[in-house]
């Protein structure tokens, strides 16, 4: 075993830490923290609204329909129902364009410029390449007299007609779907291109120099036009060079298909689970924080599929809302069974590692007077999944006897949770619900108030428990000074 951890000091280590100085990749984990409060404001409305909505719907057969009825105690629950609409229209509905600046800003802050510019830059980048207008065709036979009402009024309505078919067109209108958590893949690749030719044309001077005598804040905007705009016209070019060669296609709808569609596909196989489960815990292992160094891979693709779910959850699917939804949408491949709260519902309680667990086995079966300490005092911690303390405290990092169970024990209960959700025996997780939320509670909410969901959480726990008992007790015969052990 310390042969093993030499080596991995020796070899894994300075990747870790290279990764995780690295400013591009750091900058966009500051990117997905920066969107928190507007993502998460928007899964308590969806929250709330699954609650309210589409839980009581699974118990009473006629809910529904007291709820068209919009009478008594329904009324009040429609009306909050709208107004958690209000709410997700300001946030996941359009979740892609606050990250586009979240990721601008971060990326300039990272190379010490302008970073508010860098954050208009990222939002232009994404506005200017994604659709404005909208036509659609339906094929049906149309009365002359109706066609000739229909071409009249034109101009203003956006219909048009002819005795084959209607069509139906307009401008200014904005595609939610390339606002919404679709525009992840694009952002993070043309907002990146954009934000660093700006970056390095603020830093190469190229700019607009005012005199001493103009106000800092003015002197400082002005500074940025030239590199915002220059930035700015290569998207604009690139975007106008990919519609002509092909034939119209938006950049966006391209790096979606090509691009985020067949990272989102691969992600959800066990195999892409379990290995960015275990570098995970293998940073963390090494006192380096696995979550905040593989960021970019969570959000980046579990993290979109999540905000994919949740938006199909509220907004429905082939006329179907909430869970029923999201599982109609995953059979066309338009949802995803395993996303980033999945992670947190079935393997992360009590923080990386499910140490809430090995906390419960040291309080039962741990002699040790230092273990027993800091199994008590990061028991309250614990339950609101923050591990800080018994990761550092114990220690679990650089702890040779906790390496194998610190790698295998999540392993075994991603594992055990990516096999309940594929063959059904637990919804999707399809809301975002804080980490902070004690296990169990967490998972009951992540999959749209499952009761099973809770159940398949103990079975994981039950399992890294009986993982985490025999390195607990082992640990036991490696004290050669036990002590009295602390009431």
């Amino acid at each position: 075993m310390d042969g093993l951890t030499a080596w991995m000091e020796r070899h894994i280590l300075p990747v870790a830490a290279k990764i995780g100085a690295q400013k591009h990749l750091v900058a966009l984990r500051d990117a997905f923290i920066g969107t928190m409060p507007a993502t998460m404001a928007g899964s308590v409305a969806v929250m709330i609204n699954a609650i309210i909505r589409d839980l009581p719907k699974q118990f009473f057969a006629d809910y529904a329909d007291n709820l068209v009825a919009d009478k008594g105690i329904f009324a009040v629950i429609n009306v909050i129902i709208g107004i958690n609409g209000f709410v997700w229209n300001g946030t996941l509905a359009i979740a892609g364009l606050i990250f586009a600046f979240s990721w601008g800003y971060n990326l300039a802050r990272a190379y010490g410029v302008n970073d508010l510019a860098g954050g208009i830059v990222g939002l232009a980048t994404l506005v200017q390449g994604i659709a404005f207008s909208y036509s659609n065709t339906l094929e049906t036979a149309v009365p002359k007299a109706l066609v000739k009402t229909i071409n009249a009024t034109s101009a203003d309505t956006g219909w048009t007609a002819t005795a084959d078919g209607l069509t139906a067109g307009g401008w200014g209108w904005l595609n939610l779907n390339h606002l919404n958590g679709n525009a992840y893949f694009t952002v993070m690749i043309l907002g990146a291109i954009s934000v660093i030719i700006f970056c390095k044309l603020m830093l190469a001077n190229i700019t607009i120099k005012m005199p001493d005598s103009v106000p800092p804040a003015v002197s400082k905007a002005f500074a940025a036009i030239l590199p915002a705009t220059i930035a700015l016209y290569i998207i604009a070019i690139l975007n106008f060079v990919v519609g002509k060669l092909t034939e119209g296609q938006l950049i966006i709808d391209l790096v979606q298909k090509y691009i985020a569609e067949p990272f989102l596909g691969l992600s959800q196989g066990l195999g892409a689970v379990i290995i960015v489960t275990i570098f995970t815990q293998i940073f963390w292992f090494f006192g380096i924080h696995g979550m905040n160094v593989l960021a970019p891979v969570y959000e980046g693709i579990w993290g979109q599929a999540q905000l994919i779910n949740v938006n199909i959850f509220e907004k429905g699917y082939n006329g179907l809302t909430g869970t029923p939804g999201v599982l109609e949408a995953i059979k066309d491949g338009k949802a995803y069974m395993w996303v980033r709260g999945s992670f947190d519902a079935f393997a992360m309680f009590g923080g990386s590692g499910g140490t809430i667990v090995l906390i419960l086995a040291i309080i039962l079966f741990s002699k040790r007077a230092d273990y027993l300490t800091v199994g008590k005092l990061s028991l309250g911690p614990g339950i609101f999944n923050i591990n800080e303390p018994i990761m550092f405290g114990l220690p679990v990092v650089l702890n040779a006897i906790m390496f194998i169970p610190f790698i295998i024990a999540p392993v075994v209960a991603v594992s055990i949770g990516w096999l309940a959700t594929y063959f059904g025996l637990v919804a999707p997780v399809s809301q975002q619900v804080t980490w902070v939320v004690p296990p169990m509670l967490l998972s009951f909410l992540a999959t749209g108030a499952d009761w099973r969901a809770p159940i398949v959480t103990l079975v994981c726990m039950v399992a890294t428990f009986l993982i985490w008992t025999p390195f607990v007790l082992a640990a036991n015969k490696m004290d050669p000074n036990l002590g009295e052990v602390e009431e």
